[in-house]
């Protein structure tokens, strides 16, 4: 095989970063390219030497996190208050953590072409793909922004299977037609083994197109017969250079009340109004705005969940109180009946890690405080739905969703405030994966975003009502109410954690091969 120059490495690099851009939301999103967008990098990989697999992986990674999110310039200059001299750094300093895991796996990748046969590393290298990306959604703290398969949200007949096997199911699909193709171009075991290698890609793909067509056909029929409920979202639009203070705290709940009055007057008239993540923008306990708000509720006969910031008195943290990111729910006499906090908290934005050694980022958090996680327990009781409530970026986790459901939650709401992201490309992506939540669990998901995107999604992914960005918006809608659990939701969770224990099981055959070597050789 010709060595691989530079050049060769430098131009596939580009091809990939290129491609994937153009293939996922937020950049072109034209779906189709996924099909082949990771293959220059992969026959650089299978073509290389160690060097090169890792130096143009990493690189590979680098170009596509900047491309991803570029938009946390915007964050932390504009809301944070920091220079570009130390937002831009933080940007490349995040993508290098990101392309850490993209040359971890063109290290590996290499390793298993050079070692194993191509029949079975058709398979460990989406493996080892997938592996990664499960590793980067939890490990500090987990950031598991824009995983391949989230490209295909765009195209809901495709996304139906992931009640199997999640959204790492359809990124594994994915990267295993790269790795089909790349393995077809550096061939070196002859036109048999290409055909062993197209066959059985062939025969999974046909199986999970045509499973989800019948799932697709299966859930649509069943819609009549479902439980359903009428409810209602709101978008405020409210500045968040203004949000927060005092004099505007009146005007916004009045707006949001005003808003969700408006669709009193429709038929049928909505049972739950939803507000976004701290449509209320003060501690409600005993404050006097909330006498407008349990008006309303008890005057229309409604009930309502909106987000607030929340406290509590405890004794054993510093401080002696409590900060949380909660969700409240009130019934139609105006009464708070049930609260839930954010599990997940968003690192360096409602906390600091280690803040005692890292003070100057502290004007990072918000005024309100630092905040504590809640937890999952049983999800909140509203008319014929228990809700499960997802705050901000908690949907781009999938675990948050499927404990959920696993609790006995019927609905899923997403309440968010994306106005920190500008009209930048993360609203689009956030949409993009907060689809595979309704899909991978089976649920209708209603997402109500401070200025946008809200939206209806219903069970198979589809877009019911979208706002626009940046826009004062409400809307109401006849929601599917679904207590099936999914196989995604009893069990298929654990396909990514198996790609990991696969990975591991192959690097730990690499080693014994390597010895086995040695020992030869001695």
């Amino acid at each position: 095989m010709k060595a691989l120059t530079t050049r060769t490495g430098l131009l596939a690099t580009g091809a990939t970063i290129l491609l994937l851009w153009l293939a996922l939301p937020g950049g072109g999103g034209f779906w189709p390219l996924l099909a082949v967008a990771c293959v220059p990098l992969f026959v650089v990989v299978c073509s290389g030497s160690r060097r090169q697999a890792m130096g143009f992986g990493f690189l590979t990674g680098v170009g596509h996190f900047l491309l991803q999110l570029y938009w946390i310039i915007f964050v932390l200059g504009h809301y944070g208050g920091l220079p570009l001299l130390v937002s831009v750094p933080a940007l490349f300093l995040l993508a290098c953590y990101m392309a850490a895991y993209v040359m971890g796996f063109s290290l590996l990748a290499r390793f298993f072409v050079h070692r194993f046969s191509f029949g079975l590393c058709l398979w460990l290298l989406p493996s080892a793909w997938v592996a990664g990306d499960w590793l980067r959604s939890f490990l500090f703290s987990g950031f598991p922004w824009m995983d391949l398969g989230y490209g295909l949200a765009g195209m809901p007949l495709l996304l139906q299977s992931a009640d199997i096997w999640g959204h790492y199911g359809l990124t594994f699909l994915v990267v295993l037609v790269n790795s089909l193709l790349a393995l077809l171009i550096v061939n070196r075991e002859g036109k048999r083994a290409a055909v062993r290698l197209v066959a059985p890609v062939a025969l999974l793909t046909l199986l999970v197109v045509s499973y989800s067509a019948v799932r697709w056909q299966q859930v649509h029929s069943a819609e009549s017969e479902r439980e359903s409920m009428t409810v209602a979202v709101v978008q405020g639009n409210v500045d968040q250079n203004q949000k927060w203070l005092p004099e505007r705290q009146q005007e916004t709940v009045l707006n949001y009340i005003e808003q969700s009055r408006s669709l009193m007057l429709g038929t049928p008239r909505p049972e739950l109004v939803i507000w976004p993540e701290t449509a209320l923008p003060f501690y409600p306990v005993a404050h006097p705005l909330l006498t407008p708000l349990q008006h309303f509720v008890s005057q229309e006969q409604v009930m309502l969940l909106t987000g607030a910031p929340w406290y509590q008195r405890d004794s054993e943290v510093q401080g002696g109180m409590e900060f949380f990111n909660s969700s409240l729910l009130f019934d139609t006499r105006g009464e708070l009946v049930a609260r839930t906090s954010k599990t997940h908290l968003v690192p360096f934005g409602e906390y600091v890690p280690l803040k005692r050694f890292l003070p100057f980022l502290a004007p990072l958090v918000e005024a309100v405080g630092d905040f504590s996680p809640g937890q999952i327990h049983e999800p909140p009781a509203c008319q014929k739905a228990k809700i499960g409530v997802l705050v901000c970026f908690e949907s781009i986790f999938p675990d948050i969703s499927r404990k959920w459901v696993d609790a006995g939650a019927t609905l899923l709401v997403n309440m968010t405030n994306d106005a920190w992201y500008g009209r930048s490309s993360a609203p689009h992506q956030t949409l993009a994966m907060t689809r595979l939540r309704a899909v991978e669990t089976r649920r209708t998901l209603v997402r109500s975003a401070n200025t946008g995107f809200s939206v209806f999604i219903d069970p198979l992914g589809r877009l019911q009502q979208l706002s626009p960005l940046f826009v004062p918006w409400e809307a109401a809608d006849r929601v599917q109410i679904m207590e099936e659990r999914t196989f995604f939701v009893r069990g298929g969770y654990l396909f990514a954690p198996l790609c990991f224990v696969v990975t591991i099981f192959a690097c730990a055959g690499l080693l014994r091969r390597r010895e086995g070597k040695r020992e030869r050789k001695g």
